[in-house]
C-alpha cells in the first residue's frame, strides 16, 4: 500500500496531503461550530427564560401575609402541560415553602444572590438535564407596608437549544465541506496547470534519439523545475564527456594496432615462405619485436584513456619518497639504455617527498626515460634528477641527443605525435600525453627546455609543502 501511495501520480499525491489535513480541520472547526452555536443558543434561550422570571416576578403579591401569583390561568396551563420542551417552574417563600410549581426543583448552588440579580444554572430534574434561571426578590403588602423574600424559578430541558446547535452546525458543515470541495477542485486544476511544463519536459526527452545529447533547453521553465533539469543537463555532459571518450579510445586503438597488424600479418607471409630456418627465425624475431611494440602501445593507450580529465579517476595520494621511486625506476631501465648505447645517470640532493600514487609516477618516470632513450640516440647521455626548487619538489629527465625545436614542444603532448626529427620514427606518440596526465592528477607542472649544450630536459614541479614526518 505504501508503495503504492509512493508510485501514484503527483496529483493525486497532493490531493491527499490536502484532503487529510483539511478532513482533521472540519473536524476541528465541526467541534468549535458546535461550541460556539450551543453558546448561541444559550444566550438567546437564557433571554427568554429571564423574560418568564419578569413576568412571573411582575404577577407576586403579598396578601394577608401570604404570597399569591396572578398569572392568567392559560399561561400556568401552558407552563404545566408544554410537552417539547418540557417548561418546569417554581415559587417559593421565604421559608422555602412551595407556592406553586414544582416543589422538588432543584435550587442554585451556592451563596444566595443579591436582590433581582438572575443566576443561570444547569440541573438534572426527573433524570433530565435542564437549563434553569433563577432570582430572589422581595415582594410587597401595598395595603399593610410589609415585605417577604421570595424565590422564582424558571427551567426547560436542552433540546431545542441542541436542536438550534444542531441545526447552525449542519449548516456550516454543508458550507465548508462545498469549500473544501472547490479547493480539491481548484488544486486540482492548479496542479494540472503547474505540471503542464514538466509534461512537456517529460516529451521533449522522450522525442530524443540515442545520440542527441545536448544540453535541455531552461528557457520558460519554472523555478522550481531549474534545478532537475540542471541537474540532467550535468548528466548529459558526463554521459556526452564518456561516448566522446568511448568513441576517442576505439578511433586510438584503430589508430595505434592498424598498422602493427599489417606489419605482422606480412612478416608472417614472409617467414611462411623461407624454407631456410634461419631465415625464418629472423622473421619470428622481427614480429615478435612487432607484437611488443603494439602491446606497449595498446597498454599506453589504456593508460590514457584512464587517465584523461573525462574519465573522472581521481588517484588516492598518499606520502612516498621522490628520490627513492625515480631511482628504482632508472636501475630497472638501466639495461635497455645500455642496449640503446645511452648513458642513464641518477642524481637527487637528499630525500625528497611528495604526495603521489606510487604506480602512476613509476609509469611517469618510465615513459620519460623511454622517450629519452629512444630518442636521443646512440653515444648520448640522459640524466634522472631529483631535487627541491624553492620548497617545490622537481623531477627532471635531461639529455644531451637532437632535442625538439620550440615550434613543436606544445604539439608534443599531443596523442600519436611523432616529431619530424630522424629518430621519431619509432614509440607510439602517447608517452609524453601520459605524462601530462600524470601530472595533471598529482597539480604538477611539465616544461620542456633545451639542455644547456644540446638536448632536451623535461622538468615537473609538485606542489610544495610537504615533508615527511
Amino acid at each position: 500500500m505504501i508503495r503504492r501511495f509512493k508510485a501514484a501520480s503527483l496529483r493525486l499525491q497532493l490531493s491527499l496531503w490536502l484532503l487529510l489535513p483539511l478532513t482533521g480541520l472540519l473536524g476541528l472547526d465541526a467541534w468549535m461550530t458546535y461550541d460556539r452555536a450551543m453558546s448561541a443558543a444559550h444566550t438567546a434561550f437564557d433571554r427568554t427564560l429571564e423574560a418568564s422570571l419578569r413576568a412571573m416576578r411582575e404577577a407576586l403579591h403579598l396578601r394577608d401575609g401570604q404570597l399569591h401569583i396572578d398569572m392568567p390561568d392559560l399561561a400556568l396551563e401552558m407552563l404545566d402541560t408544554a410537552d417539547d420542551p418540557h417548561i418546569y417552574y417554581v415559587v417559593r417563600d421565604a421559608n422555602g415553602a412551595t407556592v406553586t410549581g414544582y416543589g422538588t426543583l432543584p435550587g442554585p448552588p451556592g451563596a444566595a444572590p443579591a436582590l433581582y440579580r438572575t443566576v443561570f444554572y444547569n440541573a438534572e430534574f426527573n433524570g433530565q438535564p435542564l437549563r434553569l434561571a433563577a432570582q430572589r426578590l422581595p415582594v410587597h403588602d401595598v395595603g399593610s407596608a410589609r415585605t417577604q423574600l421570595a424565590w422564582v424559578m424558571i427551567g426547560e430541558t436542552l433540546e431545542p437549544r441542541q436542536a438550534l446547535a444542531a441545526d447552525i452546525l449542519r449548516g456550516a458543515l454543508l458550507q465548508e465541506l462545498m469549500l473544501v470541495g472547490l479547493a480539491l477542485l481548484i488544486v486540482s486544476v492548479g496542479v494540472w496547470r503547474g505540471l503542464r511544463p514538466l509534461h512537456r519536459l517529460s516529451a521533449a526527452v522522450a522525442a530524443r534519439d540515442a545520440q542527441q545529447l545536448a544540453p535541455i533547453e531552461q528557457t520558460g521553465l519554472p523555478a522550481e523545475m531549474r534545478p532537475l533539469v540542471g541537474a540532467m543537463n550535468q548528466y548529459l555532459a558526463r554521459l556526452h564527456r564518456m561516448v566522446e571518450a568511448r568513441r576517442r579510445f576505439i578511433a586510438d586503438a584503430a589508430h595505434q594496432l592498424k598498422t602493427p597488424l599489417a606489419v605482422m600479418q606480412a612478416q608472417s607471409e614472409l617467414a611462411l615462405r623461407e624454407p631456410d630456418a634461419g631465415r625464418m627465425r629472423e622473421r619470428v624475431r622481427g614480429m615478435h619485436d612487432t607484437v611488443r611494440d603494439a602491446a606497449k602501445g595498446v597498454q599506453q593507450l589504456l593508460s590514457i584513456s584512464r587517465l584523461e580529465s573525462d574519465s573522472g579517476y581521481a588517484p588516492a595520494l598518499t606520502p612516498l619518497r621522490l628520490d627513492t621511486l625515480a631511482q628504482g625506476v632508472a636501475l630497472e631501465l638501466a639495461p635497455v639504455a645500455r642496449a640503446a648505447q645511452v648513458d642513464l645517470g641518477f642524481e637527487h640532493d637528499g630525500a625528497v617527498d611528495i604526495h603521489g600514487q606510487a604506480e602512476l609516477l613509476h609509469e611517469l618516470v618510465a615513459n620519460l626515460i623511454d622517450n629519452a632513450v629512444r630518442h636521443c640516440g646512440a653515444g648520448t647521455i640522459a640524466t634522472v634528477r631529483v631535487t627541491r626548487v624553492d620548497g617545490h619538489p622537481r623531477l627532471e629527465v635531461e639529455d644531451n641527443g637532437p632535442g625538439i625545436a620550440p615550434s613543436e614542444r606544445e604539439a608534443v603532448f599531443d596523442r600519436f605525435y611523432r616529431g619530424e626529427s630522424a629518430h621519431a620514427s619509432e614509440g607510439s606518440g602517447l608517452g609524453l600525453s601520459i605524462v601530462r596526465e600524470i601530472a595533471r592528477l598529482h597539480h604538477a607542472t611539465v616544461t620542456l627546455n633545451e639542455t644547456k649544450g644540446g638536448g632536451l630536459t623535461v622538468a615537473l614541479l609538485f606542489p610544495a609543502g610537504f615533508r615527511a614526518s
